[in-house]
């Protein structure tokens, strides 16, 4: 699915986030210590190799809706953006620090002259955020700050399972008409 929002290209795709060679940068749902994990962070840190833990060392921890940039290393893209979404039903204000989560990690990519980003359903895995409530908060995130970002001209978000993809595409079609 595409869409348009102000000057941004924005695609929805079903697909794995470490196989995106056409976009500038990934996002990686990141944990507070930038280390290997689960789900797309495990996924991101073994594709990137070593050398991405070893940059990220420095960087943690970080907080609940930070982001941090780093090079890309091994992946096809040249840039890692790592979040620290809420664990929901923890980390309170959810929702404000998920679109925290957005925001922060379009405003430094914006800053690196990024063009292109993909974004994984942060929060959506082992932080246990309903899907749908997260893509709400995604899509509005992206509908409410496109209009501030000055060099990227496509959001990719890459939803892993087919039931995340048309829970997003729904919501897309009610948020961005």
């Amino acid at each position: 699915m595409k869409a348009k929002v102000d000057n941004l290209d924005l695609e929805l795709v079903q697909g794995d986030i470490i196989n995106q060679p056409d976009l500038k940068a990934i996002v990686n749902a990141a944990n507070a210590e930038l280390k290997i994990g689960g789900g797309v962070a495990g996924a991101i840190h073994r594709s990137a190799g070593p050398g991405l833990e070893e940059e990220c060392e420095p960087l943690a921890p970080i907080q609940v809706g930070e982001a941090v940039i780093t090079g890309g290393h091994e992946l096809p893209n040249d840039y890692v953006v790592h979040t620290l979404g809420p664990v929901y039903g923890v980390d309170k204000p959810e929702a404000e620090l998920l679109e925290k989560s957005y925001k922060n990690s379009l405003e430094i990519a914006d800053k690196k002259e990024i063009k292109s980003i993909g974004f994984p359903a942060i929060s959506t895995g082992a932080f246990g955020y309903p899907i749908g409530k997260a893509a709400e908060i995604s899509l509005e995130a992206i509908k409410n700050y496109a209009a501030k970002l000055n060099n990227l001209k496509l959001i990719r978000f890459i939803l892993y399972s087919k039931a995340d993809f048309e829970v997003y595409k729904e919501k897309a079609n009610k948020i961005l008409k």
